[in-house]
């Protein structure tokens, strides 16, 4: 039974999930827009607004909480940099997933994950 569970499995135990969200998190921070299947890109949205709440704090424990997550330095210091301008009068609601439709390949669905602007 699935009760209180949270996040999806995807097939995968729980360190391969993990490295799956912080590669696409930080792909998403380093470009704003990735395209994903729209399972993943429901599931990312979750951790890429608690990312961007981290990057509003600042602070040098919130750094180091991004900074742990995120693979790339570069995807860290634009998070707390510019990103953190920008969504500074904001309280919530950084991403937006839109469906683009079927794969090519296997028909999986697909979908855009963004930032706002």
């Amino acid at each position: 039974m699935r009760h209180g569970l949270v996040t999806k499995r995807f097939d995968r135990d729980k360190g391969q999930r993990e490295a799956l969200f912080r590669g696409l998190v930080t792909d998403l921070l380093k470009y704003e827009k990735i395209t994903t299947t729209e399972s993943r890109a429901k599931e990312i949205r979750k951790v890429a607004e608690k990312m961007v709440t981290l990057g509003k704090k600042g602070n040098l424990s919130a750094r180091r909480q991004a900074a742990a997550y995120i693979y790339d330095e570069a995807a860290v210091d634009r998070l707390f940099g510019e990103m953190a301008k920008r969504y500074a009068e904001r309280s919530g609601g950084y991403t937006r997933v839109v469906k683009i439709g079927p794969r090519a390949g296997d028909g999986a669905a697909e979908a855009i994950v963004e930032f706002v602007k």
